[in-house]
């Protein structure tokens, strides 16, 4: 699939061209944006994150999904791939697609750069017009620091932030906690004032 000019799309024709597409690419009302490719760090932290999730929701009806479910966001018109979402409860489809689901109740997404804009209020607008959404993860894979929004009603957010000074971090509308060493875990961040890379620990 090749998108070489600015061009509207139906819904419709968005999937159809999707699946038989060789790379990802998001819908936002009308429009197709090819996804950008992921670093290693990147990987590394949204599987980290994930992994951790898996093991702490067992014995819990909680659902953990990672970069290939996509999210079909109706007020908005969008469908994207968030790094991780956790579901509570049962799936909700949208069409009756297993690959696309409508009701995470935690975002998490792993910015850069180039995204950390659009990660922070673009997306967070859109992800706040679904009902089931209630908290929002965004970590920075350049460094140690994490920016958690949490839902205490309607309308109203609490903030709060991490860096190399805290030690965990412990979601609000789930039960469930991740040191900072456990989401950084084999990370690699580059020293550009010293031309080195140092490991996360």
């Amino acid at each position: 699939m090749q998108v070489t000019k600015k061009q509207y799309y139906s819904p419709e024709e968005y999937l159809a061209l999707e699946e038989a597409a060789d790379y990802k690419s998001e819908y936002i009302d009308g429009e197709i944006i090819p996804l950008t490719g992921k670093s290693t760090n990147h990987n590394q932290i949204a599987g980290n994150f994930s992994a951790a999730l898996n093991f702490a929701f067992k014995t819990q009806d909680y659902e953990v999904f990672i970069l290939d479910v996509r999210l079909w966001i109706p007020e908005a018109r969008i469908y994207t791939y968030p790094n991780v979402m956790i579901v509570a409860g049962e799936l909700e489809y949208f069409n009756n697609r297993t690959d696309t689901i409508t009701n995470p109740k935690v975002i998490i997404e792993v910015s850069s750069d180039s995204t950390e804009g659009y990660d922070r209020e673009g997306k967070f607008e859109f992800y706040r017009t679904i009902p089931s959404f209630e908290e929002y993860l965004l970590i920075d894979q350049t460094k140690i620091y994490v920016e958690q929004y949490s839902k205490t009603a309607n309308k109203r957010w609490s903030f709060r932030e991490y860096d190399v000074e805290d030690e965990a971090i412990a979601l609000a509308s789930v039960q469930f906690e991740i040191s900072l060493g456990d989401v950084y875990n084999k990370v690699k961040f580059t020293a550009v004032a010293e031309g080195e890379t140092a490991d996360a620990t």
